[in-house]
């Protein structure tokens, strides 16, 4: 095999891929395929428009990492709902549902957490004194929950300064049931 072939092979970026490696030009048999536990997480980051049909893109792109790492369905479950609430904030108070400013969706993926930062172009909010909606006239809102979502579901909710970009962190939790696990 030529040096470095083999480097490339194995920095190759999806957790999942088949290929054959061969020595010298000639095929020497060895073939690795299925799925593949990376060390090194994926990133990515997306720039989308402030509605809410701009959110199903990045959210398959995350769907889709989360099943190649064989993350369990709790852990999918929140960090679904956390990064739908995130979304829905950022499109709905910072950017005022005005579809011509952007969302700014960074994640990193490892087979150990979720990393989620999400940016908006508005003039941000201090979520502590976000009113608490499980106590008194809030609890009847039908709005006002997204935070306590988001805090309940993920292991590190925190906000930049002036509140206009939230970063989450979700770590694996190996007790939950897998998808690939789940007899239908």
């Amino acid at each position: 095999m030529r040096p470095g072939l083999l480097a490339a092979v194995l920095n190759y970026p999806s957790p999942t891929c088949a290929f054959r490696l061969s020595a010298g030009g000639i095929n020497r048999g060895f073939v690795i395929s299925g799925p593949m536990k990376l060390d090194k997480p994926t990133k990515r980051t997306m720039l989308v428009d402030s509605n809410t049909a701009a959110i199903e893109e990045p959210r398959k792109w995350l769907l889709s990492q989360l099943q190649q790492l064989d993350y369990g369905d709790d852990d999918v479950f929140a960090v679904h709902l956390a990064f739908q609430e995130a979304f829905y904030n950022a499109i709905r108070h910072g950017s005022e549902m005005n579809s011509k400013k952007k969302v700014k969706i960074e994640c990193l993926i490892a087979s150990d957490r979720i990393e989620i930062l999400m940016t908006d172009t508005g003039g941000g909010f201090d979520p502590d004194v976000v009113p608490d909606c499980r106590i008194g006239e809030n609890l009847y809102k039908t709005e006002g929950r997204g935070l306590l979502l988001m805090r309940s579901y993920m292991d590190i909710v925190e906000f930049n300064e002036i509140g206009n970009s939230v970063h989450m962190v979700r770590y694996r939790h190996e007790s939950n049931s897998s998808s690939s696990h789940i007899q239908r």
